[in-house]
């Protein structure tokens, strides 16, 4: 596999290959997240959270287009509001769909992952009608584009150091909000005993209708920053929502850390084996290896512990 390689060629291909994994790991982070805050409190398996990151992805697509059309001198921010109207979008949907189907359906685990993937298949036939077959592109302010030469090998690309910054502050922002806010007091004590809370007065039906918007919307967001690495077409979600998966059970369905070390395992190993060999068997031997860890370990990475 490395044969015909020096030592400094691997070196510099390790790096390069490590920051290529570094942007992929910033959207596993952001679907994972989003995943991980519904699967956590509310033990709901969202099939559609794909296509909620592709809904993002469409939104930011239309605001490049309206802004080249009609404000080509404002272009170059047009990703900042393209972001916020991503989030805003998929968390409105996510509280529609948590109230019209998703409260029915709790405590049948079976029926929530059916239901969910008929909307993933509802929402990609209305992408489809919407904006088409064929996938479309969004292009990039000019700030966002080109590359930081380090070595005469080794060039760093200024769009996903953006990436990477923006899955920092959404991490922190979630940390604060889970953990130093009123509202995450709440949902820590809904998740921890939910009968308990309802007794104290917390209204739970309202904390899983704002925990599903939440996570929806970070989906939203981690679609505006998968169209700077790749086309966004109806089924792109779904290329990712295994991968999404993979990262919240391996890393611990409950805990922030694990998900964004499990995000990040993840993401360098196949960035580093696609190089060496392909992409699909680099996908199988990253699943073996996870499968193996979590029948020595099965509940993840790291574990939340509770009070039984």
């Amino acid at each position: 596999m490395f044969d015909g390689y020096t030592l400094g060629e691997l070196g510099s291909i390790l790096a390069m290959q490590g920051f290529a994994g570094l942007t992929l790991f910033s959207v596993f982070v952001l679907m994972a997240l989003g995943l991980a805050i519904i699967f956590g409190q509310m033990g709901v398996i969202n099939m559609a959270h794909g296509e909620f990151m592709i809904l993002g992805a469409y939104v930011t697509y239309v605001v490049s287009t309206v802004f080249a059309d009609f404000m080509p001198a404002l272009f170059g921010s047009y990703f900042f509001l393209a972001m916020a109207l991503a989030f805003v979008t998929a968390g409105a949907l996510g509280a529609l769909v948590e109230w019209a189907m998703i409260r029915h359906l709790y405590h049948r685990p079976l029926d929530t992952l059916l239901a969910t993937w008929g909307l993933s298949l509802i929402m990609q036939q209305v992408f489809r009608s919407v904006f088409g077959a064929r996938e479309v592109g969004v292009t990039l302010p000019d700030w966002l584009m080109g590359s930081f030469q380090l070595t005469d090998l080794i060039e760093v690309p200024i769009n996903g150091l953006f990436v990477m910054a923006l899955t920092f502050l959404i991490a922190l922002g979630v940390y604060l909000i889970l953990f130093r806010s009123r509202w995450g007091n709440q949902s820590r004590a809904v998740v921890q005993n939910r009968a308990m809370a309802g007794a104290v007065g917390i209204d739970t039906g309202r904390m899983d209708r704002m925990t599903f918007a939440l996570g929806c919307g970070i989906a939203g967001v981690a679609g505006s920053a998968f169209t700077m690495i790749g086309s966004t077409g109806p089924t792109a979600g779904q290329l990712y929502i295994v991968d999404t998966f993979l990262v919240v059970v391996f890393g611990g369905a409950q805990s922030l850390l694990g998900t964004i070390a499990s995000a990040f395992v993840i993401s360098q190993s196949q960035s580093t084996m696609e190089f060496f060999l392909s992409g699909s068997m680099a996908k199988v031997l990253t699943l073996l290896t996870v499968v193996v860890i979590l029948m020595l370990r099965p509940q993840g990475l790291f574990s939340l512990k509770l009070r039984r």
